[in-house]
């Protein structure tokens, strides 16, 4: 803050023209943002769900099928003007690990993960594993939409799991 008597959000205010993934947190394996939330939809809800999120007034900006090991239809939805991104997945076939979560939870879709931006995601990977982080994918790999991820499981460290699965991205 400039002053003493600036409150935060008059200093975040001031910083209006810098965007919200433009600055770095330091020491964190250059996390820059959440780029996006997960949603898993029970296959054959997808399109009715992307139509209730555009009600809302969120804008699609990608759909893709994603094979190999994830075996599922995406939707991308933009949150306002923001960089920020809602990810509705469907699964494609039973084995789908996005089917055994609609499976663990009951039936019901709902919350799957959430993914950070990186810049630099092979120093991510390798500071993160340095770390003790339990990452799941054996080195980053393609992701969709011209990304690149890797996946850490919900259970990250024996002294500090996240409890859920974390998405680590870099933008193509």
């Amino acid at each position: 803050m400039s002053s003493s008597s600036e409150s935060p959000q008059q200093s975040l205010a001031g910083k209006a023209d810098v965007s919200p993934c433009a600055t770095r947190l330091t020491d964190i394996a250059g996390f820059t943002c959440v780029d996006h939330v997960a949603i898993a939809v029970r296959a054959g809800d997808l399109e009715p769900q992307v139509n209730a999120y555009k009600l809302l007034g969120f804008t699609e900006i990608h759909r893709e099928e994603v094979r190999g090991d994830d075996q599922v239809r995406e939707v991308l939805l933009r949150i306002g003007n923001g960089p920020n991104l809602i990810q509705l997945l469907e699964p494609l076939q039973p084995d789908s690990p996005v089917q055994k979560l609609i499976d663990k939870n009951g039936g019901r879709g709902g919350f799957a993960h959430v993914a950070f931006r990186v810049d630099n995601i092979q120093n991510a990977f390798d500071d993160m594993k340095s770390k003790g982080f339990n990452i799941i994918d054996k080195a980053p790999r393609k992701g969709s939409h011209g990304t690149t991820v890797f996946f850490v499981h919900p259970k990250s460290r024996e002294d500090a799991p996240f409890g859920f699965l974390l998405e680590v991205v870099q933008e193509g």
